[in-house]
């Protein structure tokens, strides 16, 4: 009698983990694992990230997140960058220079991206681009400039690419943090 009633208690334990864990982790929460150097200094190769795959339900993306999703080109890769420019805006690369043009039009919406918060002074954003993005589009950028495949090269990220919002930097452990939007 004592075996089984242990084993139908593991077997319960067992039962209620999957089903907890396995909904939270299929529809609610997603691992990342960052590979290469395109989202240096701040993200590295190797680094184990949460991804919150639920919030985009209830509001749209920001500027200044840094999102997983399915590459444009390639959809059964993931990539990790962050949010620059949002639907209905037109972003201009200029001599190092992101300006950004509101979807109105209205020259008191126009400003140049202040990145100091995430990026070090020295990091410059190459390229001559002007993007109008569509009204589901976003233009996304690698925080390590010079060694990024983003919007730069391949244009336009649809909305209904997007993962997930990267929430938890889980490993290394020295390096935890919850991951939050810079202010602009």
């Amino acid at each position: 009698k004592g075996i089984v009633s242990t084993f139908w208690e593991i077997a319960k334990i067992a039962i209620l983990t999957l089903v907890i864990v396995v909904p939270l982790r299929a529809f609610v929460f997603q691992p990342f694992l960052v590979r290469g150097a395109s989202m240096e200094p701040n993200f590295h190769n190797g680094d184990y990230l949460i991804v919150d795959e639920f919030s985009y339900n209830f509001r749209e993306p920001e500027r200044g997140e840094v999102i997983v999703f399915d590459f444009p080109n390639n959809p059964s890769q993931r990539y990790i960058k962050r949010i620059i420019g949002l639907p209905g805006e037109t972003v201009e690369i200029e001599d190092g220079v992101i300006t950004i043009f509101s979807a109105e039009g209205d020259k008191n919406s126009t400003f140049k991206l202040n990145e100091i918060v995430y990026l070090p002074a020295s990091q410059q954003t190459a390229g001559s681009v002007k993007t109008e993005l569509a009204n589901d589009e976003y233009f996304v950028l690698g925080d390590n400039r010079q060694f990024s495949s983003d919007s730069r090269s391949w244009g336009s990220l649809p909305q209904d690419n997007i993962v997930g919002r990267v929430l938890i930097r889980l490993f290394p452990p020295n390096a935890f943090a919850k991951v939050e939007a810079p202010e602009y």
